[in-house]
C-alpha cells in the first residue's frame, strides 16, 4: 500500500515534465517498487531504504536544468498530510533536511504522519561555477512558480491536504508561495528567516546590499558558490595549516589555522566579510571563539552541531550556487523595496515562524504582517543549528508541530 503513494506521485510529477505517466509496479510482501519519471517501465530510480522508510529522488526535466524532487514515505503507515520542504539558498533537500541520514528534520516530520516531498531548486543541479545568463531570471518569483508546478501536479493526483516548510531563503519562498496558494494549504512552517526590517540600521544595510547585488547582476555575475564548505573540509583534513585566504586575521596579523577559520566563520559569521553575512545576529552555528597569543593556541568550540555534520551537509549540497537574482529579491523583501515584495496580507494559511536567537534573531516584523501567525524564538541557536544539531529534536522541531 505504501508504494502506491510513490507510484501515484511519480505519475503526477511526470505530468510536470510533459512526459507520459510513470509505470506502476507490482508489489509483494515487504517490497517497495517505484515508477520512473517519464522514462518508461523498468527504469525506475532506485529507492533508498531504511528502518521504516523509503526515499526516492526524481529529476523533473521540464527545462534544461531539472528540478529535483525527493519523496520520503513511511513504509509502516499511510500519511495523513503532505509536507513540502523547501531548502535554503545554496542547499538542496538532502543537505538541508536529510542530514544526518538517520536523524533529521525530514524523518521527524515523516514520523508525525507526513508524506515528505523535498523540492530542490534548479541551481543545485548546475555544474560548479556555472554562471549562465539564464540565471538572471531565477529570482524569487521563478522559484515560486517551480514550487507551484510540483504542488499542483501532486494535488491533482493525491488530493491531500498539505503544509509547506522552509528554512532561511526557503522560508521566504514558502511565504511567497503561500500568498498565492490554493485552499488546500494548511500551515506554513518557517525556520529562521526575516520579513521587512523596521526602519533603521538593518533596513539601511539591506538597501545597501540590494544595490551591491544589482551591481553584481549588471556585471554579469549571476551566481556564486559558498566557500564555507571548503573551509570546513580544510579544518578536518589539515586543522593546523594556515588559512591564508580567510579574510579574518589573528590579532598578531597571522592567518588563523584552518580549524580556527572554519569555527570562526561558523560562530562569528556576522563578523566575517561578505555581502550578506550581516543578516545573522551572530552566526551559522552557536559556539565560542577565543584568541590565544598565537593562532595555534586559539580556543574554539561548537555548541550544538558537530563540525563533521556541517561538513556532511555542505558536501551533499549539490552545486552550492546562490543565484544573484534570488538574493536581490530577498534583499528587496528585507529592505521593504518595491522591486519585490511578498503579499503578506494574502497569506490565508496558519503560519508558525520559529527563529534562532543567534541566527536571524528576534525579528517578528514579517510574522506581524500575516493574519494568522505565531512567532517563536529559540535562544542560543545559530542559523544552521535548527536543522543540523543533535539537540534540535528536543529544543526546536517540536515548536513546528
Amino acid at each position: 500500500m505504501r508504494v502506491l503513494w510513490i507510484v501515484a506521485l511519480l505519475g503526477a510529477l511526470a505530468g510536470v515534465a510533459g512526459a507520459p505517466p510513470a509505470a506502476s509496479a507490482e508489489t509483494g510482501p515487504g517490497d517497495r517498487a517505484v515508477a520512473a519519471l517519464g522514462e518508461g517501465p523498468g527504469k525506475a530510480p532506485p529507492a533508498e531504504r531504511g528502518d521504516g522508510w523509503a526515499r526516492t529522488r526524481v529529476e523533473v526535466r521540464d527545462e534544461t536544468w531539472p528540478l529535483v524532487v525527493d519523496v520520503l514515505v513511511s513504509t509502516r503507515r499511510a500519511p495523513r498530510r503532505i509536507l513540502y520542504m523547501l531548502p535554503g539558498g545554496g542547499l538542496n533537500f538532502e543537505a538541508n533536511y536529510f542530514t544526518p541520514r538517520e536523524r533529521n528534520l525530514a524523518h521527524f516530520m515523516r514520523e508525525r504522519g507526513y508524506l515528505v516531498i523535498g523540492i530542490t531548486p534548479r541551481e543545485a543541479s548546475l555544474p560548479a561555477g556555472h554562471n549562465g545568463a539564464e540565471l538572471a531570471g531565477w529570482g524569487l518569483a521563478e522559484h515560486r512558480r517551480d514550487v507551484a508546478k510540483v504542488v499542483s501536479a501532486v494535488d491533482r493526483a493525491l488530493r491531500m491536504p498539505y503544509d509547506v516548510l522552509g528554512h532561511s531563503a526557503g522560508g521566504a519562498l514558502a511565504l511567497d508561495f503561500a500568498a498565492t496558494a490554493p485552499g488546500r494549504l494548511g500551515r506554513v512552517l518557517v525556520i529562521d528567516t526575516t520579513g521587512p526590517y523596521p526602519p533603521g540600521d538593518l533596513r539601511d544595510r539591506a538597501r545597501a546590499s540590494l544595490a551591491a547585488c544589482r551591481g553584481l547582476a549588471e556585471r554579469g555575475v549571476h551566481g556564486a558558490g559558498n566557500s564555507t564548505g571548503a573551509l570546513i573540509r580544510a579544518a578536518l583534513t589539515d586543522p593546523a595549516g594556515p588559512a591564508a585566504a580567510f579574510p579574518v586575521r589573528h590579532p598578531t596579523g597571522e592567518p588563523l589555522t584552518n580549524a580556527g577559520a572554519a569555527h570562526y566563520a561558523l560562530v562569528h559569521t556576522a563578523k566575517t566579510p561578505g555581502l550578506f553575512n550581516w543578516i545573522y545576529k551572530q552566526g551559522i552555528g552557536a559556539g565560542s571563539y577565543a584568541f590565544g597569543d598565537v593562532p595555534a593556541r586559539d580556543r574554539f568550540a561548537l555548541a550544538h552541531t558537530p563540525l563533521t555534520v556541517f561538513d556532511e551537509a555542505f558536501r551533499r549540497a549539490g552545486s552550492g550556487i546562490v543565484v544573484t537574482a534570488l538574493l536581490c529579491d530577498l534583499f528587496a523583501v528585507w529592505a521593504a523595496d518595491p522591486s519585490y515584495s511578498i503579499d503578506w496580507a494574502a497569506i490565508e494559511a496558519e503560519v508558525v515562524w520559529v527563529n534562532a536567537g543567534l541566527g536571524r534573531g528576534d525579528h517578528p516584523e514579517g510574522a506581524a504582517l500575516i493574519p494568522r501567525s505565531v512567532f517563536k524564538l529559540v535562544p542560543g541557536y545559530g542559523h544552521g543549528d535548527p536543522v543540523w544539531s543533535a539537540t534540535a529534536s528536543r529544543d526546536f522541531w517540536p515548536l513546528l508541530t
